[in-house]
């Protein structure tokens, strides 16, 4: 036991004493908030395009107001929807459907007040989405220009590098016409590559080709306009809401609690495997392996292996679960009091546990035996090819697990033991039968075991041979072949 201990010591200092252990450790959460917080710098970063809207379409066809309010219109909504979700992390979706509710019926202004009535410290942090467009007046000399190649070539300068004195550049000059009654436009840009002013024209004279269209056909446009702003009240209830009646966003939550977990669980256990395949092979490759086996066994060094690089996972889950802890309760402390309630219930923090340690201990010691075959990774690549790919196919399944718990599918991968780990985590807060639990654990450590069992004999064999790794050398070393 105290060669065991020694070598996971040994095992665990190696990585933990490394300045590239800790970047790697915390590569993963500052990825996460890169992930989310990059798009919204770049989406602020974006300057206010300043586009210059003329009408050519005919006399009298209001094409160019029609624009306008349709802009208007898909501004407003964007506004709102920040409202809503800015309200939901702090007074759910309930309370963001009555800051919806407000800002359509009120106003903007009255949707802030009512944010700040239903989320005090989002309505305290919240600012106004910034606008993509803007609409200016266009320039005097191209609205006074007639239709042709004459007032093209102004558009060109305005948007071009060559503005004409005292004038301003241009984001966009956008051509209404109209042929055949159907609304049209040429859109001079600045930017080749930008499409946002060309989305926004398109969206907008779909939207006033609808509104003429049903004006033609003598419907009231205010009607049509009543009709778009019109939202149903849905609700939905279950006899498994934590109600007993309507489905809250705290209903919801276990499933995306389970998803997260499963992905966590599937990232800590390949990370764990990976290293200690790394280690295993390193050290067969520098003889530091048979040196090892000069002064404890086989088995002692494996053991100890697999304990020192556990604990490395232990240390990168209490990191991750911490840092991810402090920045929730800093941002939604309401939703982090719910997620913590969440694994608290039903014994789900006590399943996760049990997951991750059968989990790990199954693709542990296989990468450990493979990794005793191997001095090179090209030399791994015959196995870890086909077990890579297995390994993906409950990252699938889990995605299913948040909607269809119980397909049939998902049962099935659930209690498939290489996968029980991933896939049974994701299903476990959908309240599943406690005896598809239990034997999905009991058959999880049963396979485990035999992982153990095979993976001891292997890596015995590959310790001291200079076979190279294939699959009939694998088999023969579990087989006890020399």
């Amino acid at each position: 036991m105290n060669r065991t201990l020694l070598i996971a010591r040994r095992e665990f200092m190696a990585y933990a004493k490394t300045v590239g252990f800790w970047l790697s450790l915390l590569a993963f959460p500052l990825f996460g908030v890169l992930g989310g917080a990059i798009p919204l710098m770049m989406k602020n970063a974006e300057p206010t395009r300043q586009v210059a809207l003329i009408d050519e379409a005919p006399t009298g066809s209001g094409l160019a107001t029609a624009v306008r309010q349709a802009l208007d219109s898909e501004q407003a909504r964007r506004d709102i929807s920040a409202l809503r979700m800015a309200a939901i992390p702090e007074a759910g979706v309930a309370g963001g459907n009555r800051v919806r509710k407000v800002a359509e019926a009120e106003g903007f202004e009255a949707g802030v007040a009512a944010l700040k009535r239903e989320a005090p410290r989002a309505g305290a942090a919240f600012e106004t989405p910034k606008r993509s467009l803007t609409l200016v007046a266009p320039p005097a000399e191209i609205a006074a220009a007639p239709p042709g190649e004459a007032r093209d070539a102004l558009a060109r300068r305005y948007v071009g590098e060559d503005v004409p004195e005292g004038g301003q550049k241009l984001s966009a000059v956008v051509f209404l016409t109209e042929v055949d009654g159907q609304p049209g436009a040429r859109v001079w840009t600045a930017r080749a590559t930008d499409d946002a002013v060309e989305d926004a024209v398109r969206d907008a004279l779909k939207e006033a080709n609808r509104h003429q269209v049903f004006a033609a056909s003598g419907i009231d446009p205010a009607v049509v306009a009543q009709t778009d702003r019109f939202r149903p009240d849905l609700s939905v209830f279950s006899p498994k809401a934590a109600s007993g009646g309507e489905v809250s966003f705290r209903d919801k939550l276990p499933t995306v609690v389970g998803l997260a977990v499963g992905f966590i669980l599937w990232s800590l256990i390949i990370t764990g495997a990976s290293i200690l395949l790394n280690s295993v092979m390193e050290e067969k490759s520098n003889k530091i392996l048979e040196v090892l086996l000069s002064s404890a066994s086989a088995t002692e060094i494996l053991t100890g292996k697999v304990l020192g690089v556990a604990l490395l996972t232990v240390t990168v889950l209490v990191a991750w679960g911490g840092l991810g802890g402090i920045g929730l309760v800093a941002a939604a402390p309401d939703m982090a009091r719910d997620i913590g309630s969440v694994l608290m219930s039903n014994g789900l923090l006590i399943y996760f546990l049990l997951f991750m340690v059968g989990g790990y201990l199954m693709y542990a010691v296989l990468f450990a035996a493979i990794g005793a075959f191997c001095e090179t990774p090209r030399d791994a690549q015959t196995l870890m090819g086909p077990i890579m790919m297995v390994l993906f196919v409950p990252l699938l399944v889990m995605q299913m697990a948040i909607r269809t718990p119980d397909a049939t599918v998902v049962k099935v991968m659930s209690l498939i033991p290489p996968f029980t780990p991933f896939v049974m985590a994701a299903r476990a807060p959908s309240g599943p039968p406690l005896i598809e639990i239990v034997g999905a654990l009991i058959g999880m450590f049963l396979f485990a075991a035999l992982m153990v069992w095979v993976a001891g004999r292997a890596f015995r064999a590959g310790a001291l041979s200079d076979v190279k790794l294939n699959w009939k050398s694998f088999l023969g070393a579990v087989r006890g072949e020399s």
